[in-house]
């Protein structure tokens, strides 16, 4: 895979080229395992293995992972391979056993990083060492969560720091595993630019064909890294084979991804900022159509008080969604897009109709 030349932040690992690609099974099963699979891993050019050995599951019978035995295994990637590894963290007491084996990286899951208390103890757990930690999104849809978790941990003095973006749980059915509402991770990165922002494209996909897919459009979007789970023999991995690649099948579509400049020349800026320049005159008008559109909401709530209607209309809004997603498709735009935009432009004029029928000024 064709690097950028750009070193990998200021985690001290100069000889690793940005982006930085972590891989490796989602769980630790066996010392043959993770040796084999570590071993097709850097015979790939892969420099960092990822395995998890603790696993919080959903369900308390399902396999949660070998435990402190995995730690041994991980050191003897270390010491024969000369890998890099890291593995995932809940508690204090984890912690306290990954930075006795001495490993060289750890990472805090999604349903942890949604729990001020359990982000709170680990960060205690953590002061006064400076490894790389790395923090995933919350599993609900909340970016000052996950602003605060990486807090936490900046709290207690670690300065190697960076976040993984691997998607929000829903209740609506997508192809996705976990939706990734890429909107959320560039509001965090907007707030916190100077942290690092790692994509883990297999558990926003859940299976394989959709990995490059996801792997792409988190480099089009100019992050860090990637980390993606690899194994051996995925249809015998015990937890998450469906989104497992083997390490020679990653290594094929990491090939198969375009990295972008990150930097533009002057001609380039030039022509950007032009089209930029349209970009804020439509934007401009935008904003003055919708709010031409809320005074009529306002008139619409002023007569619904006056004759004593009720302010929701569901047949009308059902319309009115049903119409703006077909116009929506005749200018090339998403379905999810023109709910997303006419569920909030409603809900706006919800508002307006509110404040005018309870008499407020």
């Amino acid at each position: 895979m064709t690097v950028l030349e750009q070193p990998f932040m200021n985690w001290g690992w100069g000889d690793i080229a940005r982006p930085m690609i972590i891989a490796g099974p989602c769980s630790a099963e066996s010392e043959e395992q993770i040796m084999q699979t570590a071993a097709d891993l850097k015979a790939n050019g892969i420099g960092i293995l990822r395995a998890g050995i603790w696993k919080p599951r959903t369900r308390p019978n399902s396999f949660e992972g070998v435990g402190t035995i995995g730690l041994g295994w991980l050191n003897r990637v270390q010491q024969e391979l000369g890998m890099k590894v890291s593995t995932e963290v809940a508690n204090a007491k984890h912690v306290e056993e990954v930075l006795k084996a001495g490993l060289d990286m750890l990472w805090i899951g999604a349903r942890t990083s949604a729990n001020p208390f359990a982000m709170q103890e680990i960060a205690d757990s953590l002061k006064g060492v400076d490894i790389p930690i790395v923090v995933k999104n919350p599993v609900n849809p909340d970016v000052d969560l996950w602003i605060g978790a990486v807090e936490r941990i900046m709290g207690a003095g670690i300065t190697k720091l960076g976040v993984i973006h691997r998607g929000f749980s829903s209740f609506e059915k997508s192809r996705f595993r976990n939706v990734p509402q890429w909107q959320l991770a560039i509001e965090f990165r907007r707030r916190m630019p100077n942290i690092p922002m790692i994509c883990d494209p297999s558990h926003i996909s859940g299976c394989t064909e959709l990995l490059h897919e996801v792997s792409q459009k988190a480099l089009d979007l100019n992050y860090d890294g990637l980390i993606i789970e690899s194994h051996c023999n995925p249809a015998k991995a015990w937890s998450d084979a469906k989104q497992q690649l083997t390490p020679a099948d990653l290594n094929v579509m990491l090939k198969s991804l375009v990295l972008r400049d990150v930097k533009t020349t002057a001609a380039q800026d030039t022509s950007l900022e032009e089209l930029r320049l349209q970009i804020d005159k439509y934007d401009d008008e935008l904003f003055r159509v919708i709010g031409e559109r809320m005074k009529i909401a306002e008139q619409i709530g002023k007569y619904k008080k006056d004759n004593n209607i009720t302010i929701l209309q569901s047949s009308r809004w059902n319309d009115i969604l049903n119409t703006a997603i077909e116009k929506g498709k005749l200018q090339n735009l998403s379905e999810d897009f023109v709910s997303v935009i006419f569920m909030a432009i409603h809900q706006e004029s919800i508002n307006k109709q509110t404040v005018v029928m309870n008499g407020k000024d």
